[in-house]
C-alpha cells in the first residue's frame, strides 16, 4: 500500500468533505445522501448511546430531520485541519469540525466543537464516505492533557433530537 494519496485522490476526498457540509447547511438532502457510499454509515458518538444511520434511507432520514428543524437555518459547519492517510480499500481522514449558529444580527454562537473520523472509498469513480463518525472535542482525544482522564464523555440526548432515531421499516 502507498504511504501517500495522490493529489487527485486528496482533492476528491476534500471535495466530498466540503460537499457534506454545504449539503447539510443548505438543506440539500439528496446531495447529502450522495456524499456517502450506498452502504454508508453515519455515527454520532457524542451521546450516552451513539446514534447510527446506515444506508441511503437512514442517512436521508438524518438529513431530512436536520433540515426540518427551525434552528438549522443559518447553521454552518466549518471543517479544517484535514489529515488524510491511505488505508486498505480507501482512505482515512480526521478533521476538526465546528458548527456556528447565526443568531439574528449576532453575535453568532459557536454551537459545537468536535472532530470527524472518516473512512472513504471510491464508488462509481467518486470518493464517498463509507463511514463518518462525529465526536465531541472531549474524552479520549484530550487524554494527553493534564487533568484529563481520557474517558468517553457521552451526554444525554436532548429531547428535540429524539426524532433523529431511525427505526428501519422493512
Amino acid at each position: 500500500m502507498t504511504t501517500r494519496l495522490s493529489a487527485d485522490d486528496q482533492f476528491g476526498i476534500r471535495d466530498a468533505i466540503a460537499h457534506y457540509a454545504w449539503a447539510l447547511d443548505t438543506g440539500n438532502v439528496e446531495a447529502f445522501v450522495g456524499c456517502f457510499t450506498r452502504d454508508g454509515l453515519l455515527i454520532w458518538d457524542a451521546f450516552e448511546t451513539a446514534l447510527r444511520w446506515q444506508g441511503a434511507d437512514a442517512i436521508r432520514h438524518f438529513a431530512t430531520f436536520i433540515r426540518d428543524q427551525p434552528a438549522s437555518a443559518g447553521r454552518q459547519h466549518h471543517v479544517t485541519n484535514i489529515i488524510l492517510t491511505p488505508c486498505e480499500g480507501g482512505a482515512r481522514a480526521i478533521s476538526y469540525g465546528a458548527v456556528a449558529l447565526r443568531q439574528g444580527d449576532g453575535p453568532h454562537a459557536l454551537h459545537v466543537m468536535g472532530y470527524y473520523e472518516d473512512i472513504f472509498r471510491q464508488e462509481d469513480g467518486v470518493w464517498r464516505m463509507a463511514q463518518r463518525t462525529i465526536r465531541d472535542w472531549s474524552g479520549p482525544i484530550l487524554a494527553g492533557f493534564a487533568g484529563q482522564t481520557g474517558a468517553r464523555e457521552g451526554r444525554p440526548l436532548p429531547p428535540p433530537l429524539k426524532g433523529l432515531l431511525y427505526d428501519r421499516q422493512d
